[in-house]
């Protein structure tokens, strides 16, 4: 079976499909199958990326890794069963659809709780969550009290969580690994960082998940979109020499791969 990575968290602009694009990319540069599906079905930013990619590549005769990326097939609902959400069944025969051929099959969340979203999570054997360094943020997390130290108990995401892995218990399923990742880290010690530090070392411990590196603020994170590039693909395009602060992107992309501990994966590039 596909092992099912979910980039999700209950909150716009964290970074998932930066993170969703940059994961999916980078598994298929390294050789690895993998079929992706984008269930913010309003804004569809992973799926216009891979668009951009697929219109890219034929308008300048390239043949880049590229993942499959499906979008949620439609169904009639006259034969769905009583009591059967519509919703649901898309989502199944999707997976479904893309298990046979894939390694890994990538789902990114909307910032918002959705039923696709709700079931999504319960289906992932490895979940991220893109989290800016910022108790705002947190939040979405842990309610925190006033001295951003003291966790006064889980919040809506993190309950969320907690259904869906009781439902993967119940079905019998290996449990989700969790992995929240840090992104647009600020570069200096700041008395925030390090409380938000200290809160996330303690929340894991308390709700289960494991605190990985994510992506700091840089330009190439989203410059390349409009042609659905990453970094990973600058060197097909015939530049043969990164700047500094695309080197240091790259780092931070090979740092989270590496961190997610996916199965069979070895980080080559």
């Amino acid at each position: 079976m596909a092992h099912i990575i979910v980039v999700g968290n209950e909150k716009g602009g964290a970074g998932k499909s930066t993170v969703a694009m940059h994961v999916a990319t980078a598994l298929a540069r390294m050789g690895h199958r993998i079929g992706t599906l984008d269930l913010d079905l309003r804004q569809k930013s992973l799926g216009r990326y891979f668009d951009n990619r697929r219109r890219y590549m034929q308008a300048e005769g390239l043949d880049l890794p590229t993942p499959i990326h499906v979008d949620l097939p439609e169904i009639d609902h006259a034969t769905l069963a009583p009591g059967e959400n519509a919703m649901d069944q898309r989502l199944s025969l999707a997976v479904a659809g893309l298990e046979p051929d894939v390694d890994f099959i990538l789902i990114d969340c909307p910032g918002s709780h959705t039923r696709l979203s709700q079931v999504a999570h319960s289906l992932a054997d490895t979940l991220i969550t893109p989290l800016n360094d910022s108790f705002v943020d947190f939040d979405l997390l842990a309610h925190i009290d006033t001295d951003g130290e003291r966790i006064l108990g889980p919040s809506v995401y993190a309950e969320m969580v907690w259904n869906a892995r009781q439902l993967r218990a119940q079905a019998g399923l290996p449990p989700i690994d969790w992995v929240v990742a840090r992104n647009r880290l600020g570069a200096q010690a700041m008395v925030n960082k390090a409380k938000m530090e200290k809160a996330l070392d303690h929340l894991s411990r308390r709700i289960g998940f494991r605190v990985a590196p994510g992506f700091t603020e840089r330009v190439v994170f989203r410059e390349l979109f409009p042609r659905g590039l990453t970094l990973l693909d600058l060197r097909d395009l015939g530049v043969s020499s990164l700047n500094i602060s695309n080197v240091a992107a790259r780092q931070e992309l090979r740092d989270l791969i590496k961190a997610l501990d996916l199965p069979g994966v070895k980080v080559d590039f």
